[in-house]
């Protein structure tokens, strides 16, 4: 059995589109504003998905700080971040203003054993 660690914190709700900012602005912004960031279905202590699941046990594995975005919860966020990415799927993860990949490339980095790199990168 594992446990979750509250190493870092989630994002519960976008500020910046309140304040007149575009959404790419805004995703620019959180991904900018911090290290490493998964944006997933649910949160780190209730994934909604078995992918998001995964990727948070990979990151708490590596003991990563990191921040979480539940995109179940912002609409705008779900749809323009796929566009953003140019990825059709979640979860997302962004390391160091990057985009990484999902749940599939997450896992290769870590079979390859490069994920810890790539998170203290």
């Amino acid at each position: 059995m594992s446990t979750v660690s509250l190493l870092g914190s989630d994002i519960k709700k976008s500020k910046s589109r309140d304040n007149g900012d575009t959404l790419q602005d805004e995703l620019t912004s959180m991904i900018e504003e911090n290290k490493v960031l998964l944006f997933m279905k649910g949160n780190r202590l209730m994934p909604q998905c078995g992918f998001s699941a995964h990727v948070i046990g990979l990151l708490e594995q590596h003991q990563a700080n990191y921040v979480t975005f539940d995109i179940l919860q912002d609409t705008e966020v779900r749809q323009g971040l796929k566009e953003f990415s140019n990825w059709p799927t979640y979860p997302q993860l962004y390391v160091g203003g990057k985009f990484i990949g999902g749940c599939d490339i997450v896992n290769e980095l870590e079979e390859d054993g490069e994920l810890a790199d790539v998170l203290n990168g």
